[in-house]
């Protein structure tokens, strides 16, 4: 684990897997990110993680509280976090994009 809570993993993530599903989108809502960086406690009630995917031809969509992302847990074995959902407990796995270059180094700019 490299960040220390899943805010910071998701403010870092690229791409998420949701319950061994490729997120194909994933977003924070900015007015709550804004106050909890000013240092305001937000509404533990508000929603602050909103996640969709395609499973088949059915378009998914999970939606997280602040006080669900806050008390999010770690899982070593599984590198996933434990995230509590109004349907139940979900495996979240925060990831990294590649990116390539088109340039070629040796060619003259």
């Amino acid at each position: 684990m490299t960040h220390p809570t899943l805010l910071d993993a998701l403010l870092a993530a690229d791409m998420l897997e949701i319950d061994d599903l490729h997120a194909w989108e994933f977003d924070l809502d900015d007015t709550l990110l804004d106050a909890l960086e000013a240092g305001q406690p937000g509404d533990p009630d508000a929603q602050l993680l909103r996640v969709e995917c395609i499973d088949g031809r059915t378009r998914r969509e999970w939606r997280f509280t602040q006080a669900a992302v806050q008390s999010a847990g770690f899982d070593a074995e599984t590198g996933c976090w434990k995230l509590a959902g109004t349907d139940g407990e979900h495996l979240l796995r925060c990831l990294d994009a590649f990116g390539g270059d088109a340039e070629d180094e040796d060619e003259p700019a």
